[in-house]
């Protein structure tokens, strides 16, 4: 084995991989990486604001353009990128391949940890650009773009690096047959499959792009990078630190191009349809997910929309169960592709340690929850954050029309340090288990619906339904009972849905920790991929068998 620099990072990733349990190479608390590196990070983010994005190693450029507004002032930031045409980027990629792709997987994972040591150094630069695209606040930001994104990508480095070493690269094979024997040498060969492109959202641009950039990195292939034109600066700030650790390692920096485009000029389809492009990765709505998954002769991965669900049941302390949700349904806003939002309820209400509560009684103990939270001075605005884009806004606007019980209406969100943020407060709805034509789309954002149904057998029902029909990322289920829990385990595991039971305190059914939780299973409408199982690795290669005679 060679001795790489970050073999160390490497095989305690790849046992972390094994093990499931908790790991992570990246603190997630900002004062873990120095004094000032916040005020740094800020000053270097302000820095950029109204200039030409000029980090990028990229040349050929046909023009420049941008389009980006920060969802807590509402102006707009002033950073421009270079824009390219789909063929100069796919050629200029396959011209960086070769060197790549012969290069041993170790040297690859070495190299690929290294470029995310260089990223650590702009976390700060990444959060300012991920809060002033995206609207998480800031210690979101922070975190989902910074350490926990790293260490999602260090997860797949180390699932490439576990698979690319799986079979000897090359051995003598004997055939004993009587007097002689057969001798062959034999070379196995991890072929990539060719030039991946990474699809981003607008909402986690770092967060859900990195696993599919440093898959097809590590597996031998180059990428290229289609960020959302409403939120490129986080993930550009990325591939510029990327490009500058290959480029000093020696290898093209357009093994990992960044493709900014404007809403008025995308350059996705394009890219998708483009015959140099073999490997697709892609996050966002649904119906662009199933035109993606539809594209013939190319590997796709992909995260779409879902209809996530909690089961109510039985519980020991409502308070604590409540004032978990509330937090669940307020994080950023909903804007979470985790966040839950239908909520069952049985008619006759459900069972607590303190005696039975009705329905209404459940129903006023969660709006007082999500009032409670929502007006409080410390947690309210910090944790709605600010809404992506308008019209996440309209809809939590038009959500007194879907036609259900208005519970509470959503206001105006108040932010006393950004007094013109984008935001509006939870809605909450209620609705009968008859009116599937309402919960069982996606409301992406602060509206949620409380559902009334006969029993908790037809909650388990109804949420089963929805995960197989439309998807699921993520359900909670609030049981005492043995026997229910088995049963919620059994229905929604079959529907390829994972089940987060009785969670309260400081943990949330919309988190997902790298080196333990699968994120997507790929097994329902939500997406057919996840982060990261060995299949999403696998996909992006092909183990190719030499043989000759020994001797010869």
């Amino acid at each position: 084995m060679l001795n790489i620099k970050h073999q160390n990072t490497i095989e305690n990733a790849v046992k972390a991989n094994h093990e499931r349990a908790f790991y992570s190479q990246y603190p997630e608390h900002p004062k873990a990486y120095g004094e000032n590196a916040a005020e740094q990070g800020e000053a270097r983010y302000k820095a950029l604001l109204q200039h030409p994005f000029k980090q990028l190693l990229q040349t050929g450029e046909t023009s420049w353009a941008g389009e980006e507004v920060s969802p807590y002032t509402q102006e707009a930031l002033g950073i421009t990128y270079p824009i390219f045409t789909a063929d100069e980027l796919v050629h200029t990629a396959i011209a960086a391949a070769p060197h790549w792709r012969n290069t041993t997987v170790d040297v690859r994972a070495d190299i690929l940890v290294e470029t995310l040591e260089a990223v650590k150094e702009r976390f700060f630069d990444i959060a300012y650009a991920t809060m002033h695209t995206t609207g998480q606040s800031f210690m979101m930001s922070f975190q989902a773009s910074g350490p926990h994104a790293n260490d999602r990508a260090l997860e797949a480095i180390a699932m490439g690096y576990h698979e690319g070493n799986r079979y000897p690269s090359s051995l003598v094979w004997e055939k004993p047959m009587g007097k002689t024997s057969l001798q062959l040498k034999k070379q196995f060969r991890a072929i990539p499959k060719g030039i991946g492109l990474v699809i981003g959202c607008s909402t986690f641009p770092v967060w859900n792009s990195l696993p599919g950039i440093y898959a097809d990195l590590v597996t031998g292939n180059p990428v290229i990078v289609k960020p959302h034109p409403k939120a490129i600066l986080p993930i550009a700030i990325v591939v510029a630190a990327i490009q500058g650790v290959l480029q000093e390692k020696g290898f093209s920096p357009a093994l990992c191009q960044l493709a900014a485009d404007t809403s008025s000029t995308l350059i996705t389809k394009t890219l998708c349809e483009h015959p140099g492009i073999q490997l697709i990765d892609y996050t966002g709505g649904s119906r662009f997910g199933e035109y993606v998954e539809s594209l013939r002769n190319k590997t796709v991965f992909t995260e779409k929309a879902g209809v996530n669900s909690v089961i109510l049941d039985s519980v020991a302390d409502i308070d604590a169960v409540l004032q978990n949700l509330a937090f669940s349904v307020s994080l950023y806003s909903g804007q979470m592709c985790t966040a839950p939002q239908n909520f069952f309820i049985p008619a006759d209400g459900i069972t607590t340690s303190n005696g039975k509560l009705s329905f209404d009684e459940v129903v006023q103990k969660f709006k007082d929850a999500v009032v409670s939270l929502v007006n409080n001075p410390k947690m309210g605005a910090g944790t709605l954050g600010a809404l992506q884009n308008e019209s996440t806004l309209q809809r939590a606007h038009n959500a007194a029309k879907l036609g259900a019980k208005m519970i509470l209406e959503g206001q105006p969100l108040v932010n006393e340090e950004f007094t013109r943020v984008r935001g509006c407060t939870p809605a909450i709805l209620e609705v009968s288990s008859t009116d599937k034509h309402i919960f069982e789309q996606e409301l992406f954002g602060p509206v949620l619906l409380l559902i009334k149904t006969k029993d908790t057998s037809e909650s388990i029902q109804l949420a089963r339904q929805m995960a197989q029909q439309h998807g699921a990322i993520t359900c909670a289920a609030y049981t005492t009972s043995p026997e229910v829990k088995e049963k919620i385990t059994e229905e929604m595991n079959n529907v390829f849905t994972p089940v987060s039971f009785n969670f309260t305190g400081f943990i949330w059914v919309n988190q997902h920790a790298a080196f333990s939780d699968f994120h997507v299973t790929g097994g329902n409408p939500a997406g057919n991929a996840s982060f990261t199982n060995p299949e999403f690795i696998l996909r992006r290669f092909v183990w190719v068998g030499n043989r000759e005679v020994a001797g010869s």
